[in-house]
């Protein structure tokens, strides 16, 4: 089957939704299929990210004034490294032992100007600055609708601007399968970009094919608002099984002590003062953290306790999954909405070391947890963390920290982007060539530049 995955968030980008479909395509390509890409010509490169088979073909377009200058100044910066001009960009190796990188690299005048620009550029372009790409990828689209002719077209979400472009291959007579993470109408979402918004998420529901959400709670959520009829299917991030054991990062830690390691960005919705709070009773353990900025309550913690709190700052991604199975315990501090899961959380369960789950409880990743008996749920107190954070490092000394739990690959082998792919096949062959939907297609409002 040929498939075009329209995608702003593709390699050289190493957010969440880039990796999902990296690893997707991957894997599609695997079964058999014929994948092409459309997505933003962002410049650079990004180390330690997936690779993709050559087979894969990736059509790149401008994207817009604003990121079309980062992503030349990127490119003239990738050739002076290439050139031996320029060192490494942060993050191009794992840290040596102890050395931990920096988390957030002093802002020189073209740095605030670029954020100044990008921050004003928001108020204009739908639904953020990604939206800018919309123009230019809408001729990109339409030459490569053509020149490919698809039997299907994937939409990934974010931003909703790949959505609109759906549609217009929708209203062409192309099947199309829309994935979502968050809801396009977000809780974060802004005031000024509610109805809009909302109009697409509708368009969306009414007319994809197939739509594909990570959680259950989302599927509902779209049948609740709009009454989704077609089919949707629920595939969560996942994990890579086919990484083998790691290769890096077993030095950075101490064998005499309990380390933590924590993954992945902070939000309002997803803070980390409880377990600081916390460690303070707990010196004889760590907490690592690799992230590429951490709230100023982590800083200042870190220049305290620099002993027992280690900034690794930005990693490249396989890296990351190297530490992720040589740490012992993997820190995840639970989001307030159920829609809302960290892809983190999979990433985990592949790396098969205990997992610390800090929330209130009864959401599907605690849910998850107990079930599959793969680490600890824990009120995300200062109390509560403690005392569990003692109880693990007197296991840890008695050789039994992973004691009650099942951390073997056969429980989540339905979790990896292999059998992900393999379940999203499955409804990809039903939507093999043939009748098309005969329903009209009229573009909203919301999808008008």
């Amino acid at each position: 089957m040929r498939i075009l995955l329209i995608a702003y968030e593709f390699p050289p980008s190493p957010s969440p939704q880039s990796l999902r479909w990296t690893y997707l395509s991957r894997e599609l390509d695997s079964l058999g299929h014929e994948i092409h890409v459309l997505t933003a010509d962002l410049g650079g490169e990004t180390p330690g990210l997936p690779e993709l088979p050559d087979t894969i073909r990736v059509h790149r377009t401008f994207p817009g004034p604003v990121r079309g200058m980062l992503s030349l100044l990127r490119k003239r910066q990738q050739r002076k490294r290439d050139a031996g001009l320029l060192p490494d960009a942060p993050g191009d190796a794992a840290p040596a032992a102890g050395q931990p990188q920096a988390i957030r690299p002093p802002r020189n005048w073209k740095q605030r100007i670029s954020e100044a620009i990008q921050t004003v550029a928001q108020f204009v372009h739908f639904p953020d600055i990604r939206g800018e790409w919309r123009f230019w990828a809408r001729r990109g689209l339409r030459r490569t609708l053509d020149a490919v002719q698809p039997d299907v077209v994937v939409s990934s979400h974010e931003p909703a601007t790949t959505i609109e472009l759906a549609l217009i291959a929708k209203r062409r007579g192309f099947h199309w399968v829309s994935d979502i993470g968050d809801p396009v109408l977000a809780s974060y979402t802004p005031r000024r970009w509610r109805a809009r918004s909302a109009r697409i998420e509708r368009a969306m529901c009414r007319h994809a094919d197939l739509l594909t959400v990570t959680t259950d709670a989302t599927a509902a959520l779209m049948q609740h608002r709009h009454g989704r009829e077609r089919p949707m299917l629920v595939l969560p991030q996942g994990f890579d099984d086919r990484r083998g054991e790691p290769t890096e990062g077993v030095a950075l830690f101490d064998a005499d002590r309990l380390e933590l390691l924590y993954t992945g960005s902070f939000y309002r919705f997803r803070r980390p003062d409880a377990l600081l709070e916390a460690l303070q009773a707990n010196p004889a353990l760590r907490l690592n953290i690799a992230s590429i900025a951490v709230p100023e309550s982590v800083l200042a913690a870190a220049s305290r306790r620099p002993d027992s709190i280690r900034l690794l700052g930005f990693l490249p991604h396989t890296a990351i999954l190297d530490l992720q199975r040589a740490a012992d315990v993997l820190v995840n501090i639970a989001n307030d909405d159920a829609t809302q899961i960290p892809g983190k959380v999979n990433e985990y369960l592949g790396a098969r070391r205990p997992i610390l789950n800090l929330g209130a409880g009864g959401d599907p990743t605690s849910t998850m947890i107990a079930s599959l008996r793969r680490g600890y749920n824990c009120a995300n107190t200062p109390d509560a963390i403690g005392a569990l954070l003692t109880r693990l490092a007197q296991a840890k000394q008695a050789s039994r920290l992973d004691d009650g739990l099942d951390l073997s690959p056969a429980p989540i082998l339905d979790r990896s982007w292999r059998s992900i792919a393999a379940r999203l096949d499955t409804y990809l062959q039903a939507l093999a060539p043939g009748e098309i939907h005969a329903d009209a297609v009229r573009e909203p409002a919301a999808t008008r530049h």
